[in-house]
């Protein structure tokens, strides 16, 4: 009889992008080195791998909010090693170490739900991932004021706005956004007050856009028409609401369609659900 691989689970390290990134491009996710950075540079958060033999078979990360929220996500094992616990263990471990957290939350993919169901995670709403493969003759198609280009002095009135729309301070996630694609960050402003903004970033198969914070569809509308004008003949990708059934059938309008849904679950309490009418795009699986 096979004997039952073992698994150390530890913490993850800067020299571990490598196998981590490769691990992420052989199961075709969208990560690309930044976005694993962003993870693993910000010392409020914990990512874990799990290693067979000095191999890294598996990884989990956790992106930690003022310690209100921690967002699960890169929960990957290579499909040779799936089934056999490392996936447990890392979960196990993660939701370990985030004792100190109020809310634990995640965005599973249909084949994680059942384990986060059986670890006590509940439901809370569906997100839809819609892609485009190539944005075909775009041009702008917002109504009002025509978003601007996001700048350092704009930062302050934008995360206020996050903090009060999302439900916990994440200036290091926005930050960096703005840092490294400030190409693809937008702002919307009435009598020189945010109404809502975009950040965006670049992916290993598709351009992300995300996320999305406003207070109507016609700004969201807006927000996206601005960042798309530069991503014609590009494949983009991004992750909407179920309930924004407006902005749904506007994006289908323009080609994007559905390729499958995340369910958002937590664990421990929903304490900062934040204002859920005005999350239009969510700045993907990995950061909530």
């Amino acid at each position: 009889m096979e004997e039952k691989p073992s698994f150390k689970i530890r913490q993850m390290i800067l020299k571990d992008l490598e196998q981590a990134l490769s691990l992420s491009y052989t199961e075709g996710w969208n990560q690309t080195e930044n976005d694993w950075k962003m993870l693993l540079e910000n010392p409020a958060n914990i990512c874990l791998v799990a290693e067979n033999n000095n191999i890294i078979v598996g990884t989990a990360t956790a992106a930690c909010y003022s310690e209100r929220i921690a967002w699960i996500g890169m929960v990957l094992v290579g499909k040779n090693f799936r089934g056999l616990g490392a996936g447990r263990m890392l979960m196990t471990q993660i939701i370990d170490k985030l004792k100190h957290i109020e809310s634990i939350k995640l965005d599973a993919t249909p084949a994680g739900q059942p384990l986060y169901q059986n670890l006590g995670f509940s439901e809370e709403h569906v997100i839809y991932r819609m892609t485009n493969s190539s944005l075909n003759g775009f041009s702008y198609k917002g109504t009002g004021p025509i978003p601007s280009q996001v700048s350092q002095e704009n930062m302050p009135g934008i995360l206020d706005l996050d903090l009060s729309i999302f439900g916990a301070e994440r200036s290091y996630l926005l930050n960096t956004l703005l840092r490294n694609y400030p190409e693809k960050a937008f702002i919307a402003e009435k009598n020189n007050r945010p109404e809502g903004y975009i950040f965006g970033r670049d992916g290993s198969r598709f351009n992300y856009i995300g996320p999305v914070y406003c207070f109507s569809s016609e700004t969201a509308i807006s927000l996206i028409s601005k960042a798309l004008e530069s991503l014609n003949e590009k494949s983009i990708a991004l992750d909407v609401p179920g309930d924004k059934e407006e902005l749904i059938t506007w994006l289908e309008s323009i080609g994007f369609v559905k390729q499958r849904q995340f369910m958002r679950m937590y664990l421990k309490s929903n304490a900062y659900p934040g204002s859920l009418r005005n999350q239009y795009l969510i700045c993907g699986p990995e950061f909530g």
